[in-house]
């Protein structure tokens, strides 16, 4: 029983201690007109139809979530942005940049260029000393060329509860040069098959390929399997084909300009990466290229055979018409980027649930270069993945706003935003960090297919352990050796020269990149490369 006096006491102390117990978070909203509290959903529906079916999240506990970054006042401050051409990566650089500016009261400047732009803008930039812009977005293979412009990026992204402090080991050391992280790595690509299942796990369509080409159907293990597959089915009528839509082999990136060099090395990467030859895959010893060796050869004559087997258009598509034409259904086959893979997963794609993923097609010989000869892989096969460039981002070590501009990117790339960039096929966004390897979200929130899951996360963390894996270049004047290489094999594809004779004219050419470069500096920047290839920690 208390007294009176305690019942008195308790009666004023205990409301007291109960208000001083409850924590209440008010909306934040410093500079910005658009307030948040902590865990609220994140959605995109509110900017624009095209955002309609696209999954919401909660937000995320992360130092640049949505509910910290609407703390931050950038009332008054503008931030120049320099990206790629909308959809691919110039989509999400817009999307965020208007949300950043409704949280913070900061203006976002995108200015949208295509992809050789992205590189000749940079360029020229930095060379004329005229600082016109704080981020920057680019392929991450660009490092060679740009890292000195770039600042280096906070140990407070990349660690604790920063937006990067989950990448794979893998991407962390890609995005590094000399051992600081020079690239904010807002995406990580590898290449992998995509391949229709209401093909390969369908009874008539097996008894089809017997009946034409005497063996049986599956996942095709070689580059020759691929092309094929592709020639077989070219025409075809598969049971799950959209009504009215054609059926091709393949579709693949064919135009110059367009990435197509990135459908080139995934061709010729098995061919021409010997697994027990070291010191360089791109050049030799004494920086002799590559280019032009029998396994590039190889690769491209491939290639070029392929193009028969494409949907209307296809000896023309860049990437973002890949992506859309495998996402509606043209055709058996594809691979390079994950974002053909995504399109066809959304809930809009009429072949939803029906393509799987593996791991990219191998070669039954591989050249030895050093040797000259052809060895017979253990196994039958060599297979070399492709550990493509991946999107990345920086700021520029000149910019005035630093600090915004970090804030920018550390926001584009918060856990919610990425959960939900992954999931719209041009955004260009990519698996990156250890939880988008796990098929709980892709399977109980997006309502995609475990099996497909399964395969598509099996493929992808194979290639982090695989230990014969191809990567860019990476070197200064990275880009010039691409366009050689590209406008080399857009002239084997159009027909106007052989594949040997296109890459001989290649090899000239970046003979001469090297020259204009320097071969010593290009050599000491190709050693990064090498360690890569070789597996050097």
């Amino acid at each position: 029983m208390f007294t009176k006096k305690v019942k008195t006491l308790l009666a004023v102390a205990l409301p007291i201690a109960l208000a001083a117990s409850v924590v209440v978070i008010a909306p934040a909203s410093a500079g910005g007109t658009l307030t948040r509290t902590p865990g609220q959903e994140v959605s995109y529906k509110a900017y624009g139809a095209e955002y309609a079916n696209v999954a919401t999240t909660a937000d995320g506990d992360d130092a640049c979530s949505w509910y910290e970054t609407s703390k931050k006042d950038y009332s008054g401050k503008t931030l120049r942005v320099l990206t790629h051409a909308i959809p691919n990566m110039g989509k999400p650089t817009a999307l965020h940049a208007k949300q950043f500016e409704e949280l913070t009261g900061g203006k976002v400047e995108v200015e949208h260029v295509s992809f050789g732009d992205l590189y000749a803008k940079q360029l020229r930039s930095y060379q004329t000393d005229t600082n016109q812009y704080d981020v920057v977005f680019n392929g991450s293979y660009q490092i060679g060329d740009f890292h000195s412009y770039y600042a280096k990026v906070p140990d407070s992204v990349t660690k604790g509860k920063g937006s990067l402090a989950t990448l794979t080991p893998l991407y962390k050391e890609l995005y590094k040069w000399d051992g600081e992280t020079k690239l904010f790595g807002i995406d990580a690509d590898r290449h992998f098959l995509k391949y229709r299942t209401d093909v390969y796990e369908n009874a008539a369509a097996k008894a089809f390929y017997k009946s034409k080409t005497g063996k049986e159907l599956a996942v095709p293990k070689t580059w020759k399997e691929y092309n094929l597959h592709a020639k077989t089915f070219n025409g075809y009528k598969p049971a799950g084909q959209p009504a009215g839509l054609k059926f091709a082999g393949t579709t693949e990136i064919t135009q110059k300009g367009g990435l197509m060099f990135g459908a080139f090395i995934d061709r010729v990467a098995p061919y021409a990466k010997n697994p027990n030859v070291k010191g360089g895959f791109w050049f030799d010893e004494n920086m002799v290229p590559q280019v032009n060796n029998p396994g590039f050869v190889a690769g491209l004559t491939d290639f070029v055979e392929a193009t028969k087997f494409m949907p209307v258009g296809g000896k023309n598509f860049d990437l973002s018409k890949e992506i859309e034409s495998f996402g509606r259904g043209d055709s058996l086959l594809s691979y390079t980027w994950d974002d053909a893979w995504s399109k066809s997963n959304e809930p809009t794609s009429p072949i939803k649930n029906k393509v799987k993923a593996a791991p990219l097609p191998g070669a039954e010989k591989v050249w030895n270069r050093v040797t000259k000869k052809w060895d017979t892989p253990k196994g039958g096969v060599n297979y070399a993945p492709y550990i493509a460039w991946g999107w990345s981002s920086a700021v520029t070590a000149a910019s005035p706003s630093k600090a915004m501009a970090f804030d920018y990117l550390c926001f584009w790339a918060n856990k919610a935003n990425h959960k939900l960039d992954l999931t719209i096929g041009d955004m260009g966004v990519n698996p990156s960090r250890t939880e988008d390897f796990t098929s709980d979200f892709w399977v109980k929130e997006m309502n995609w297919g475990k099996p497909a899951v399964d395969s598509w996360l099996g493929t992808m963390q194979n290639y982090e352990k695989n230990t014969n894996r191809v990567f860019d270049l990476r070197v200064p004047g990275v880009s010039d050796y691409m366009t050689a290489m590209e406008n080399a094999v857009a002239k084997a594809l159009a027909g106007q020269a052989t594949p040997q004779k296109a890459l001989d004219e290649a090899a000239k050419e970046w003979n001469a990149i090297t020259k204009r470069v320097g071969i010593t500096k290009v050599k000491s920047a190709y050693q990064n490369v090498i360690a890569l290839e070789d597996n050097i920690k």
